[in-house]
């Protein structure tokens, strides 16, 4: 019997679905420089707006991850897209309130809750649909669609903006996520429970390490203590990847709050030019995602370990991506632009973070370590903006925020070369340590 590709079908879902994630999460950061402007808002208030979403988004990764594993990925992925853009819409409500600014915070923050399972979804969903040998280019797909959203949105939106006014941006990009949602939730299906998808591609999936029968009701129904939780994340090799994923994500929200600022205003670019030039440092990153992924799986396939075929990308790219401080020295356009393309290129590169996680997670508590290794991952999504910010508000220079940035490659390769160590599934932790300790502490 031939294999039937529905998991490329649903791989398309899940990359429309991070693409209008990404879409929704940087609608913000395309609107700033004319939205602070007609509400009065300066650099370390819109620090503090930038970083609402990362707030909620770092505090609901646990309870969102508890959430797919408990309900699915379909069901709450579905439901989490049309909350989060309807508080997307309503932010370019919010000069019609007294106070816009706790308005537009408390928006955000709304937004960032909603936004919590989006990712550790996707990561789960890659891992019911895809074997192992295919996991690093499924995972490079989700992972690069934030680069298309710049790539393609902040051109679009900007001329928006600059036709219009800066409220069509979360307008225009609310409904999109809407329409999307109601998509979602009507065509998106567990392996097991999908009408096209045959045995062979079960089988597939299964015999490459996949693990197709992890339905909402096929679920593992151990209660988990906060004994294994706290086993699960506290390893040396998890520590290391939430290290990891800090510096690279610390990079993400550098582009997604504060880079069309920092063309606006140090570089003085127009709006439209801003747009324009934001989107080339989107598609290298977007090539760079694709090129990692599919360099790691090469590697798998070729027979080098598990561990080098997926640190190798994540290394070299964290190295890569510290160009950026280049842009500190040259005045021109060009070069920053070059430059900025460069460390994009190698962020995106080394953007296996979640691939790693889906290699390394218990079968019975992917939802809930996807949610674990967020939370650790996006504590970067409340500093950066707010270190950003105030380095402005302080220096009124962002030099040193691009030295900021850039130093965050150099510890993320410590963590890969240092810490992490071998890569290996994790089983799930026992409970026997409480037990024992009672027994040594009555004995003695």
């Amino acid at each position: 019997m031939d294999t039937s590709k529905i998991r490329y079908s649903m791989l398309g879902f899940i990359g429309m679905a991070m693409l209008v994630n990404f879409i929704d999460r940087a609608t913000l950061s395309v609107a700033a420089p004319l939205m602070s402007k007609e509400l009065g808002f300066d650099a370390a208030a819109m620090g503090w707006a930038f970083s609402a979403f990362g707030w909620a988004y770092m505090l609901f990764q646990i309870p969102g991850g508890i959430l797919l594993d408990k309900f699915g990925s379909r069901l709450v992925y579905g439901s989490a897209i049309l909350i989060w853009s309807i508080f997307t819409f309503i932010q370019g409500l919010v000069y019609l309130f007294p106070a816009p600014f706790i308005m537009l915070f408390m928006f955000r923050f709304l937004m960032g809750a909603a936004e919590a399972p989006a990712t550790p979804a996707s990561s789960r969903l890659t891992v019911q649909w895809f074997p192992d040998k295919e996991r690093g280019f499924a995972t490079s797909i989700y992972q690069t669609m934030p680069y298309v959203a710049l790539a393609v949105f902040t051109p679009v939106m900007t001329w928006f903006m600059h036709t219009f006014s800066w409220h069509y941006a979360f307008y225009t990009s609310g409904i999109l996520g809407m329409v999307f949602g109601i998509i979602w939730l009507t065509s998106v299906r567990d392996p097991l429970k999908h009408k096209k998808v045959n045995q062979a591609e079960i089988n597939y999936i299964q015999q490459g390490g996949g693990i197709p029968d992890l339905g909402a009701d096929q679920l593992q129904k151990t209660r988990l203590s906060w004994l294994q939780v706290r086993k699960m994340c506290c390893n040396r090799m998890m520590i290391g990847i939430y290290i990891g994923q800090f510096s690279l994500t610390s990079i993400t929200w550098f582009f997604f709050t504060w880079f069309p600022t920092y063309l606006y205003e140090a570089k003085g670019m127009s709006i439209i030019k801003v747009g324009l030039v934001a989107a080339i440092p989107a598609l290298a990153g977007f090539l760079g995602g694709i090129v990692g992924g599919l360099i790691s799986d090469y590697f798998l396939r070729k027979g080098y370990s598990l561990t080098f075929a997926r640190k190798f990308p994540i290394i070299l790219g964290m190295l890569l991506s510290c160009s950026i401080i280049a842009a500190n020295y040259t005045r021109s356009d060009v070069i920053v632009v070059l430059v900025m393309s460069i460390a994009f290129f190698a962020k995106g590169f080394g953007n296996l973070g979640w691939c790693i996680l889906s290699d390394t997670s218990p079968k019975e508590a992917l939802g809930l370590s996807g949610g674990i290794f967020n939370t650790f991952g996006n504590v970067a999504g409340i500093l950066t903006p707010l270190v950003i910010g105030f380095i402005l508000e302080a220096t009124k220079s962002f030099d040193m925020a691009i030295l900021y940035v850039g130093s965050m490659g150099i510890i993320g390769a410590l963590s890969y070369l240092f810490i992490v160590g071998p890569l290996q599934r994790q089983a799930l932790p026992d409970n026997d340590d409480a037990p024992r300790r009672a027994v040594q502490h009555r004995s003695a």
